[in-house]
């Protein structure tokens, strides 16, 4: 049992030796094609802010349709990462996005495909970053096989230009 009872860890399978300390492997690709849209399982509607960010180290706001959560992230690599995410009161949520929050806020749709014993989370991005679509697969570990869909693109794991505390500072409306 989680120390915290709101933790909701985002690693399955990692041993830290901390209950509490969970680690994201996370790759990203560009999406090349719209095939993956009849594979759509569910529609999430995604508005988050940060409340510190750089690369290294971010906390977040984010509002997930009619749910909220505080996330902080610890990264070195771009694919590895801690992170640890609450759930929070919504109406709290709403007002550090709206008067805590840096601007500009990173608003998006996701959308789940299930892939085997995995999930690809498709993010198309509205706002300052209209036009990105950028499609997540978090792993157990780097050396994992999975499926790659027909619609996947290039790898931009290790660009960090897609990561969303960048797209906060440089919107792709910038690039």
């Amino acid at each position: 049992m989680s120390p915290h009872p709101n933790l909701l860890p985002r690693e399955k399978g990692l041993s830290t030796g901390h209950e509490n300390m969970a680690q994201e492997i996370e790759l990203k690709f560009l999406v090349c094609n719209d095939s993956w849209r009849d594979a759509v399982s569910k529609e999430i509607r995604m508005r988050q802010g940060f409340l510190c960010d750089g690369f290294e180290r971010s906390m977040r706001v984010r509002t997930e349709n009619d749910r909220a959560f505080l996330n902080i992230k610890r990264s070195t690599d771009g694919i590895h990462r801690l992170e640890y995410e609450y759930e929070i009161p919504f109406d709290e949520a709403q007002e550090m996005l709206d008067y805590v929050a840096l601007q500009p806020l990173i608003e998006k749709v996701r959308y789940l495909i299930p892939a085997g014993e995995y999930e690809w989370e498709i993010d198309c991005f509205s706002g300052e970053n209209e036009g990105l679509i950028v499609a997540e697969i978090e792993l157990p570990s780097i050396d994992v096989d999975f499926e790659k869909p027909s619609w996947l693109g290039k790898d931009v794991s290790d660009d960090f230009r897609y990561y969303n505390v960048s797209l906060r500072e440089m919107p792709y409306s910038r690039w």
